[in-house]
């Protein structure tokens, strides 16, 4: 291979790797489905062999391709980091800072906490990526995660900021109808809510006990704001982070008394971005603002 390859066929062909097809990559990249297609076969030149092969479900990619797909992820996520680097004064509480947080989350509790950010450093411009899955971020896919679990990677900067106590929830329509369960083995004759195919999940509700097996729920679903929303459309009792719930006047709190357990939330930067006074600044605001014993006056 004589020539350089740009970084531009790069973010083409990893586009082309995640959607699978010319047209689905064009309308990601704003581009032409002309343009993507000369520039993957200028690129397979380039390379010297042949990136992905057709196949009625769209294309295919090689065992070469296979290989390339983590250098240019971890190139995309340098190019991103250099876009929010230069987004503002680097010495001022300016400028983009992307965070990786968990759904439930990101729909429920992160807004309200971003608008009290945003009111106190408005140069501030925050990007989401909502994501069960852990973002990587040693290599900078993101500035900041939210996270249920501590990473035990190196070069991070790891924090725990909160344990949110966990109850059962039921919407009041859902009681009016059903009744209220008066002990843990009342809900036996409950409709349940509960994860589908999500092994963390599944393993926390058969802690529960039988009870809470995965053939006993009446809706299944591996995201948490679904569930959440299912228990307000008055389909049954599913488990909830006790601040979500009790902040919701539509839902209520059953059991109160039994004990469900804690879920710890961790804050994770990587320590060459600590420094930064923008990203500081978020983690600053997020591990105050989420503890249960914050004052938001």
């Amino acid at each position: 291979m004589s020539k350089s390859i740009q970084w531009d066929d790069q973010r083409i062909f990893l586009a082309l790797v995640e959607t699978g097809s010319l047209s689905a990559a064009a309308r990601r990249l704003g581009v032409t489905h002309p343009t993507v297609r000369a520039r993957l076969e200028a690129l397979e030149r380039t390379v010297g062999a042949v990136l992905f092969t057709r196949s009625p479900l769209g294309l295919v990619p090689t065992d070469l391709a296979l290989e390339l797909v983590q250098p240019a992820r971890q190139m995309a996520a340098a190019s991103d980091l250099f876009v929010r680097s230069a987004s503002g004064d680097p010495k001022k509480i300016e400028g983009a800072v992307r965070l990786s947080v968990p759904e439930i989350v990101g729909v429920e509790i992160l807004p309200r906490s971003l608008e009290r950010l945003r009111h106190r450093h408005p140069g501030l411009r925050i990007e989401v990526s909502l994501s069960n899955h852990l973002a990587n971020v040693l290599t900078n896919e993101v500035d900041i995660a939210i996270r249920t679990v501590s990473p035990k990677q190196g070069q991070l900067i790891v924090r725990r900021i909160a344990r949110w106590p966990l109850g059962h929830y039921a919407a009041e329509s859902y009681l009016a109808r059903r009744g209220t369960p008066e002990s843990f083995a009342d809900l036996a004759s409950h409709d349940l809510i509960g994860p589908d195919r999500d092994p963390g999940d599944l393993a926390v509700a058969a802690s529960l006990g039988p009870i809470f097996a995965s053939s006993r729920f009446v809706f299944r679903c591996d995201s948490h704001p679904a569930q959440l929303s299912a228990v307000r459309s008055g389909i049954g009792i599913a488990v909830s982070q006790v601040q979500i719930g009790d902040a919701d006047a539509a839902l209520k709190r059953v059991l109160p008394d039994v004990t469900l357990g804690e879920l710890d939330v961790w804050l994770v930067s990587h320590e060459n971005l600590v420094g930064s006074p923008r990203v500081r600044a978020v983690l600053d605001h997020l591990a105050q603002d989420l503890s249960p014993k914050a004052d938001r006056a």
